[in-house]
């Protein structure tokens, strides 16, 4: 006798319902596939398609997180004022160094 045939007391239970699980973030979802679409576009040298699917998946990525989008676009400005203020400096030591490299040849030519 095997065990499929083996009568049992308990009646098997009805299942009424599906169980339920959780809700899918289809924003998220769509996000990542079209990032992920994105970099194969890239990989495979479609680079109009690809960086379009990739600037999609980052916009629908940014709508998903509203306040950190938020909070860099304000801080965007003193960003912008230490990469100038940067440039600036760096500008200035290409010129003395510039100077000194003249002065240097100068020097050296006499």
């Amino acid at each position: 006798m095997s065990l499929a045939t083996v009568p049992t007391d308990k009646q098997p239970q009805r299942i009424t319902e599906m169980p339920r699980k959780e809700s899918v973030d289809w924003v998220k979802a769509a996000a990542c596939g079209s990032l992920f679409a994105g970099g194969l576009l890239l990989l495979a040298r479609q680079k109009r398609a690809g960086i379009l699917m990739a600037a999609s998946g980052t916009a629908l990525a940014m709508l998903d997180h509203q306040e950190t989008v938020s909070q860099w676009w304000k801080a965007m400005p003193g960003y912008i004022d230490r990469a100038q203020r940067m440039m600036e400096q760096v500008e200035e030591t290409v010129e003395r160094i510039t100077e000194k490299s003249s002065a240097l040849r100068r020097a050296i030519s006499k």
